[in-house]
C-alpha cells in the first residue's frame, strides 16, 4: 500500500448538479436509460416510501454526480492504495460487476484507513479514510438520502446541508444575543463521531428509508471496520470521519437533539456536533445544561464532555471560530484567538527559512491560505487585525527573500536592482545581523516595498477584505 502523501480532503455531501462530462455509472457500455421508473419516482418526491431507493442511488445521473464530487474533493487513498485519478479506469473495467453485487447485497465495503491529525486545542482527531470506490458509493447514497431527510431537519441546523453554512449560524447566534439572550450553553460532545450508537442511528434512518437493501448497505459501511497495522479491527460504534456519508448520518442522529430543543422553545444554533443554546441568565443556563446533558446521554447514548462544555458569556466562548461582544447596544463578532494562532502557525510553516521551498511555491500557498481565511472570517470585525497581520506576513516574506539570496554578491545585486544605492547595497549585503532583524530593516522595506510585493503577486488580507 502506498504511503499517504496528503490527508484525506474534507468529504462533504454533494447537493448540486455538475456538468455531465463523462459517464461513470456502474454499468456496462449499454448504460441506463434516464427515463427509468426509478429516476421518475425520485423526481416525484416519493423518496423514502418506495422500495426502489437503491435503484435511484445506482442511477447513472446520481453516480456521475457522485464521481465528480469525489474527484473534485481529491483526498488520499484508502487501504487499497487506489488514487482518485485511477477510479474512472477501474469503473470502466469493473463497474457492472460492482453494481450487480450491490443490488444482490453481496458487496462488502473495505475497512477504512486510520489517520490521526492534530486538533487545534491539543490531542488528535481520528479520520477513517474509505477507498475512493467506497467514497463514491457513499456519496451516491448521501445524495439520495439528503433528498429524504434534509427537508425535515431543523432550520437551526447549519452544518453539511444544502443552502446552509457557518456564516448563517453566526448571524443567527448574533441575533439571539442582540435580543437579550446573552448567556450561552456551549455543549461539547465528546468524540461524537467515534461514539454514535449504530442501533440507535439505524432506527432513526429506518423511519424514512423503507428499502431494506439500502439499510443493509449503510449498516455495512458503519461496520466495515478499521485497518490498523495490517489487521482489521471491528467497529461496533461510531461513524468514522472522512467518508461522504458520515456528515449526513451525524445530522440524522443529532436531529433528535434539535427537535427536543425546539419542543422546549430554546434559542439555539447547531453546526454538526457544535451546539450553542442561548438563554437570558446563568441560572437558566445551568438548568438547561443539566437537562440537555441528561437527554444527550440517556436518549442519544452519547457523552457530553463536561470539561469543555460550559455556561458562560459569549465573549468568552468560541463558536465556529468566532466570539461575540456588545458595543453601543449592538452585538458584533470577532475572531477568537485560537483561529488566529492557527493561522499564524500556518504562515510560519509556509515562510520557514528551512523548508527548502522556492518563493513561487510560497506565494501560491500564502495566497491560497489568505483568500480562504478571509472568505471565512470576513463577517467578523477584523480590519485592524488584518493590517497587523499583513505587516507581519510581509516581513516574513522579506526574510525569505533575504535568505534565498544567500551570497553577498547576490544580495548586493538584487538590492541595486530594487533601487538601493551601490554603497548602501554593499553595506547591507555584508551585514552579520540575523535574517529576522534584517527583514524589519529600513533598507528592505524601501526596496521590497508593499507595492512591489503586490505587483509580484502576493495578496494581502486587507486587499481581500475590501473586495
Amino acid at each position: 500500500m502506498k504511503d499517504s502523501r496528503e490527508l484525506q480532503g474534507k468529504q462533504t455531501t454533494s447537493y448540486e448538479g455538475y456538468p455531465q462530462e463523462v459517464g461513470v455509472e456502474l454499468r456496462g457500455n449499454g448504460g441506463v436509460q434516464s427515463n427509468t421508473p426509478a429516476s421518475q419516482s425520485g423526481r416525484n418526491g416519493t423518496h423514502g416510501n418506495e422500495e426502489c431507493l437503491l435503484e435511484r442511488i445506482l442511477h447513472r445521473d446520481n453516480l456521475n454526480m457522485a464521481y465528480k464530487r469525489v474527484k473534485s474533493n481529491k483526498g488520499s487513498h484508502g487501504i487499497d492504495g487506489m488514487e482518485v485519478n485511477e477510479l474512472l479506469p477501474f469503473l470502466k473495467k469493473h463497474g457492472e460487476t460492482i453494481r450487480q453485487s450491490i443490488l444482490e447485497g453481496s458487496y462488502k465495503p473495505k475497512p477504512v484507513r486510520r489517520v490521526e491529525i492534530p486538533k487545534p486545542d491539543g490531542g488528535t482527531r481520528q479520520l477513517g479514510i474509505p477507498t475512493v470506490l467506497d467514497r463514491m458509493i457513499q456519496q451516491a447514497i448521501a445524495q439520495e438520502l439528503t433528498k429524504i431527510f434534509d427537508p425535515g431537519f431543523s432550520e437551526y441546523s447549519y452544518g453539511f446541508r444544502p443552502n446552509k453554512n457557518a456564516h448563517q449560524a453566526i448571524i443567527k447566534a448574533r441575533d439571539y444575543i442582540q435580543q437579550g439572550h446573552n448567556w450561552v450553553v456551549d455543549i461539547d460532545l465528546e468524540k461524537f463521531f467515534d461514539r454514535v450508537n449504530h442501533d440507535k442511528l439505524m432506527s432513526l434512518v429506518s423511519r424514512k428509508v423503507k428499502d431494506k437493501r439500502v439499510l443493509h448497505l449503510i449498516r455495512k459501511y458503519l461496520e466495515s471496520g478499521i485497518m490498523l497495522n495490517g489487521i482489521k479491527v471491528k467497529s461496533e460504534e461510531g461513524t468514522p470521519q472522512g467518508g461522504p456519508l458520515s456528515p449526513l448520518l451525524s445530522n440524522i442522529m443529532l436531529d433528535e437533539l434539535d427537535k427536543e430543543l425546539e419542543r422546549r422553545g430554546h434559542k439555539f444554533c447547531r453546526y454538526a456536533d457544535d451546539c450553542n443554546i442561548y438563554v437570558k441568565s446563568k441560572k437558566a443556563g445551568d438548568r438547561v445544561m443539566a437537562s440537555i446533558t441528561q437527554f444527550v446521554e440517556e436518549r442519544l447514548k452519547l457523552k457530553v464532555n463536561r470539561d469543555k462544555s460550559a455556561v458562560d458569556k459569549p465573549i468568552r466562548r468560541k463558536f465556529l471560530g468566532f466570539s461575540f461582544y456588545n458595543v453601543k447596544g449592538e452585538t458584533r463578532n470577532f475572531i477568537h484567538k485560537k483561529p488566529i494562532e492557527r493561522f499564524k502557525a500556518k504562515i510560519r510553516e509556509i515562510t520557514s527559512r528551512s523548508n527548502g521551498k522556492g518563493m513561487e511555491w510560497r506565494k501560491i500557498k500564502l495566497n491560497q491560505l489568505i483568500i480562504g481565511w478571509v472568505n471565512y472570517f470576513k463577517i467578523a470585525d477584523m480590519r485592524n487585525l488584518a493590517r497587523n497581520l499583513d505587516q507581519w506576513i510581509r516581513r516574513r516574506i522579506r526574510m525569505c527573500y533575504w535568505k534565498q539570496w544567500k551570497k553577498i554578491k547576490t544580495k548586493h545585486n538584487n538590492l541595486v536592482k530594487l533601487g538601493i544605492k551601490d554603497s548602501k547595497a554593499w553595506e547591507y549585503a555584508n551585514t552579520r545581523k540575523g535574517y529576522w532583524r534584517i527583514s524589519g530593516s529600513h533598507i528592505l522595506s524601501t526596496s521590497l516595498t508593499n507595492e512591489r510585493l503586490e505587483k509580484m503577486g502576493f495578496t494581502t488580507l486587507t486587499k481581500r477584505l475590501s473586495m
